[in-house]
C-alpha cells in the first residue's frame, strides 16, 4: 500500500511542476534590477545593433526549439523596422552565456537601441509576446529625451 501511495504522490509532483514550467516556458519578462544596466556591444554580438531594437537569440546546434524561435524572431524582425534579430550559437561564446546568466536555449534577450539588455524569455516565446515586449522597450525609447539617452 505505501508504494500505491508513492506512486501517487509522485505522479502528482511531477503534474505541478509540468504545468508550471508550462507556463513560464517562453514568457518575456522585464529583468528589473537582475541584468539591469548591463549592455551588448556590436563587437559582442558579431553583428550591427539594430536601428531601434535587437532581438538576441542564444542557441544551440541540436536545440529543435530553436529552430521555431528562430522563425519566429526573423518574423517579428522583418514586421518592425528598424528591428535587428541575431543568432548566437552558446557554445561558441560560453563567455557572454556565463556572464548573462544563460541557463537553456533558446533564450531571447531583447536590446534597445544603445544595446541595453530590457527583456528576456527562456524557452520558445510566442510571436504575439514578443511583439508585445517589444512595443514595450520601443514607446520606453520613445518617451526618453535625448538628454537621456
Amino acid at each position: 500500500m505505501t508504494g500505491l501511495w508513492v506512486a501517487l504522490a509522485t505522479l502528482a509532483l511531477g503534474t505541478v511542476i509540468g504545468v508550471v514550467r508550462l507556463r513560464r516556458d517562453g514568457r518575456v519578462r522585464d529583468l528589473g534590477g537582475d541584468l539591469g544596466g548591463d549592455r551588448l556591444t556590436t563587437a559582442e554580438l558579431g553583428a550591427p545593433l539594430g536601428e531601434r531594437a535587437t532581438l538576441v537569440q542564444f542557441s544551440t546546434a541540436f536545440c529543435q526549439p530553436c529552430r521555431a524561435t528562430r522563425r519566429v524572431l526573423a518574423d517579428v524582425a522583418g514586421l518592425v523596422p528598424g528591428v535587428g534579430h541575431v543568432e548566437i550559437d552558446a557554445e561558441s561564446r560560453l563567455d557572454l552565456v556565463r556572464r548573462l546568466d544563460i541557463m537553456r536555449t533558446p533564450t531571447v534577450v531583447i536590446l534597445d537601441s544603445a544595446g541595453n539588455i530590457a527583456k528576456r524569455a527562456s524557452g520558445q516565446p510566442r510571436k504575439a509576446e514578443v511583439l508585445a515586449a517589444l512595443a514595450g522597450v520601443l514607446s520606453q525609447e520613445s518617451s526618453q529625451t535625448p538628454d537621456e539617452m
